[in-house]
Order: structure tokens, then sequence, then C-alpha cells
């Protein structure tokens, strides 16, 4: 398994846990929003990781918008569950080309 591929598997979890509905907004604003900023330099992370090796990022640069927007109550928790379901779907995807490879 490549490590992009570990990256957003990694990525997508942690978005899915940030999209549940009231806990994820607990643990975001408890944190005093620093989960947001630790995500973005994940996202971040992952998207170069990406990038060298010729992977496909499009879910980095969700992930990337979605960590300055996701203080917004009703538009973080969507842009949340959007990057998760992008992430991991994109996981899985990759992780069945490793397998073939």
């Amino acid at each position: 398994m490549k490590i992009s591929t570990l990256l957003k598997w990694v990525t997508g979890g942690c978005e899915a846990f940030l999209a549940i509905p009231i806990a994820g907004g607990i643990f975001i604003f408890s944190s005093g929003w620093n989960a947001l900023m630790f995500m973005f330099i994940f996202h971040l992370i992952t998207l170069v990781v990406s990038v060298k090796e010729n992977r496909s990022y499009i879910g980095s640069i969700l992930g990337l918008i979605t960590s300055v927007v996701g203080w917004i109550p009703l538009v973080g928790w969507i842009m949340h569950t959007i990057t998760a379901i992008v992430l991991l779907i994109d996981a899985g995807r990759t992780t069945s080309m490793d397998k073939k490879a």
C-alpha cells in the first residue's frame, strides 16, 4: 500500500469523525478550532505525498477547503461529510489498484 493511500484512509476517517453531527462539533469547539488547523496541515501533507506519487489529490484539496470553512456550523458538517466520502472512496479505489499492481 502506498503512503498516499494510507494517508487518505486516515484523513477520511478523521473527516468522518468530524462529520458526526454533535460529537464532531463539540470536539472542534472544545479544541479551540485547533482540530481544523491540524486537519489543514494533515490534508496538505496528504496532498504533497499524493502529487509525488502521481495519485488523485482532489480529496486533499477538498479537505483543505473544508478545514477553512469547517467552523461554520451547518456548512462545516456538510463539507466534512462530503470530504470523508470522497477521501474514503478514493482510498478504497487506490487500495484495489495497489493490489492489482
